[in-house]
């Protein structure tokens, strides 16, 4: 029998590499690569909320532009965590994620801050293993 934790890893890593699938087609795959394995190092340096409202800030919906990966790593990000059952009771389905994320207490903080890194190292790794090459600076 698949322990609950199993079960969650592997949901973890089916929609992580469904998100890497997803960013391996844009245009700008390779900053999709690059601000992923950036975003679990901005996590831990500037907390959960910073990063997540400094790629709040960056997304631009111009698919030719670096600003759509930042877009379309929030928006993966956003439809983990407020559809896994393991956080998304703490937040408000009705708002923004950087939103929901602000109002929360110090204890689900650092729980939705656990479980973002956990995503996050599931879609470092396949996007590493899907997206060749370096975005140019």
């Amino acid at each position: 029998m698949m322990a609950v934790t199993d079960k969650l890893e592997q949901g973890r890593a089916e929609f992580a590499y469904q998100c890497a699938a997803k960013g391996s087609a844009l245009d700008k795959k390779k900053e999709y690569k690059q601000y992923v394995k950036k975003l679990p190092m901005l996590i831990k340096t500037n907390g959960l909320g910073a990063a997540v409202a400094f790629f709040f800030s960056k997304k631009n919906d111009d698919q030719s532009k670096a600003g759509y990966a930042y877009k379309e790593i929030y928006e993966q990000l956003n439809e983990w965590l407020k559809n896994a059952e393991s956080v998304n009771w703490m937040l408000n389905s009705d708002k923004p994620l950087v939103q929901s994320i602000t109002e929360l207490p110090s204890e689900q903080y650092r729980a939705l801050t656990i479980e973002t890194l956990a995503f996050l190292n599931w879609l470092r790794r396949f996007a590493e293993g899907m997206i060749e090459g370096e975005a140019e600076e």
